[in-house]
């Protein structure tokens, strides 16, 4: 099994730094030789590239808004085929779907997709801003147990499969 763990954020836009703290953090951390942890930030054609590499799975790590609280955390398994796609393309500003647009622009299939996300309370506004809010930098560790559960469910998956 190949996993792939992406951090993504923008470190000067406050809270849309989350996916990168959690990354760097969760590569301090004991995780099995076939996950593979990566912060891309806002490079999003490098993400788009990495997705084309035989990953059998990714995690996205990133701040999204879904109308909840500061600091709510979730985990959803996505259907490539059902996000957008590709719209004028900013290598240093796309979306999850974007980038999800651009691996089928290249005539790639993504691998199984899962949203690790958190509800942000500030983007940085027009000036930016470093560091994450309180409620999201709270939200941090439980993101970190949050992706080591779905590491541990990808795995018991994986025997399941091989021992059938």
């Amino acid at each position: 099994m190949k996993v792939l763990i992406a951090g993504i954020g923008n470190v000067f836009l406050g809270d849309d730094g989350f996916g990168v703290e959690v990354v760097r953090r969760l590569s301090e951390r004991a995780l099995p030789a076939w996950a593979e942890v990566v912060d891309f930030g806002i490079r999003g054609y490098d993400l788009a590239y990495a997705l084309l590499e035989g990953y059998e799975c990714a995690v996205l790590v990133d701040a999204v808004r879904r109308g909840g609280p500061p600091g709510t955390l979730f985990k959803l398994e996505l259907d490539p085929e059902a996000l957008p796609g590709l719209v004028s393309p900013d290598g240093h500003a796309m979306s999850p779907d974007q980038v999800l647009g651009l691996v089928r622009e290249l005539d790639g299939r993504p691998p199984r997709l899962f949203l690790v996300g958190c509800e942000p309370a500030s983007l940085g506004g027009e000036e930016g801003a470093m560091g994450l809010s309180a409620p999201v930098a709270a939200a941090v560790d439980g993101a970190l147990t949050m992706i080591e559960r779905l590491l541990k469910e990808l795995a018991e998956e994986a025997e399941a499969r091989a021992g059938a």
